[in-house]
């Protein structure tokens, strides 16, 4: 029976169906060592970063990885490389197999060209080298812990339900790496890869997610400063004391304020935020079972890393919430502002009504003077045209023509002007 024809495929079906497939973790033999180094890549420098790559494949004659890829492993003499470009940063992470009692860790990064890792694009995020050692019949001597790791505190736990150990001090050391030293008691070769792996991320992401703190420390005391003059500014609009405008503009200032402190921190407090959940992520990942008198990573993370995220979310949920509240007042006060225009505005067309008013009562009276002074004047030369008629021999009486021409002259004048004030008001531009 042949196989049925399915529809055609999304356009990005292959790529997602790969991507759970990405970046598979790294099988590792004990006894091992690896180096790993994040480096934060800015969007320019993406072009250099590959370009980098591929001169240290073209050195050892190796096929370079493709121009779309995110992520590319090769041989590199006795050193495994593997290359992973996530978000923000770019990972590298060099394996060294040694025989017998592995090496030091920074040997991985030491077998390849130390011109080429110098001139890596970037600037180091983080930095870890980790040994995998086969598991000796007795516990770790607190002694050689303590030497290998500076003498500084120890943090450890048995890891994949006891399948083996992880110890670490989280601290730079004079080298500029932080050192893990994982304990093989019955670990696969790939297991031992995720354990690695995950213990590499955990460190990266640590101080991706700290890169919040400087700026929530940095925006604290301006965060305080702007609650004040917000609470100072509330205080004023409670008390009503007329100067609403004033007010309004002090509040525009401080919701500027808000806005540049919120553009300048929540991309980084919501990375922070994603970075904090990727740590938890893969500390769970690791299985840990307490070892007396130690720390386990867990513990650890919870109170030294969880305050500082504490803090960075405080001081990301004040900026949002003290937005809210300045939109709120400025909202308030603008309807407060409104109001009180639109008082003015009414006592203005009041006070503009009465002077409409007053000015028609004005425009009257001057009609009624302009139709006497109209009569006055037609009137006094009709008693001239009479006196010239009478002169001339006709028999007319001056006193009774210019009597009658009285009211006859003072009604035409109302009619006239009345004629044309309707001209005048009947125009649309009037």
């Amino acid at each position: 029976m042949s196989a049925p024809t399915l529809p055609r495929d999304y356009p990005e079906r292959l790529v997602l169906a790969d991507e759970v497939h990405a970046r598979p973790y790294e099988a590792l033999e004990t006894p091992e060592v690896a180096a790993y180094v994040a480096v934060l890549v800015e969007p320019d420098e993406r072009p250099a970063e590959r370009a980098h790559l591929v001169a240290l494949c073209e050195r050892f004659g190796v096929t370079p990885p493709p121009e779309s890829s995110n992520h590319f492993r090769g041989v590199f003499g006795p050193v495994r490389l593997k290359w992973e470009r996530h978000g923000e940063f770019s990972a590298y992470t060099a394996f060294f197999r040694g025989a017998g009692e592995p090496p030091q860790a920074a040997s991985a990064l030491a077998a390849l060209p130390a011109d080429w890792v110098a001139a890596i694009p970037g600037r180091t995020i983080a930095a870890a080298e980790a040994a995998l050692v086969p598991a000796a019949p007795d516990p770790p001597d607190p002694a050689a812990l303590a030497a290998r790791f500076r003498g500084n505190v120890v943090v450890g736990a048995e890891i994949g339900d006891g399948a083996g150990l992880a110890y670490t001090d989280f601290r730079i050391h004079p080298d500029g790496f932080v050192r893990f030293l994982v304990v093989d008691r019955s670990l696969t070769p790939r297991q031992a890869g995720r354990m690695m792996q995950r213990l590499f991320e955990i460190e990266a992401y640590r101080v991706m997610a700290l890169l919040a703190l400087p700026i929530a420390r940095r925006e604290g005391p301006r965060v305080v400063e702007i609650e004040r003059s917000l609470a100072t500014l509330t205080d004023a609009m409670a008390r009503d004391s007329g100067a609403d405008e004033a007010l309004l503009g002090q509040l525009s200032f401080l919701a500027a304020q808000v806005e540049s402190a919120l553009a300048a921190s929540q991309y980084r407090f919501g990375a922070s935020r994603a970075y904090y959940d990727l740590v938890r992520a893969r500390i769970a990942e690791l299985r840990e079972r307490r070892i007396p008198g130690l720390q386990t990573i867990e513990e650890f993370m919870s109170r030294r890393l969880a305050p500082a995220m504490a803090t960075c979310e405080s001081v990301s949920r004040r900026l949002g919430g003290m937005s809210e509240r300045v939109a709120r007042a400025s909202s308030l006060l603008s309807t407060r502002v409104d109001i009180a225009r639109e008082r003015q505005n009414q006592a203005l067309l009041a006070s503009m009504d009465r002077r409409a008013r007053m000015q028609l009562r004005l425009q009257q009276t001057v009609e009624g003077l302009s139709i006497a002074a109209i009569t006055y004047y037609v009137v006094g030369l009709v008693g001239y045209a009479v006196k010239a008629l009478r002169s001339a021999g006709a028999p007319l009486d001056v006193d009774l023509v210019v009597g009658v021409a009285i009211p006859v002259v003072a009604a035409l004048a109302a009619l006239g002007l009345r004629h044309v004030k309707r001209r005048i008001v009947g125009r649309p531009e009037a």
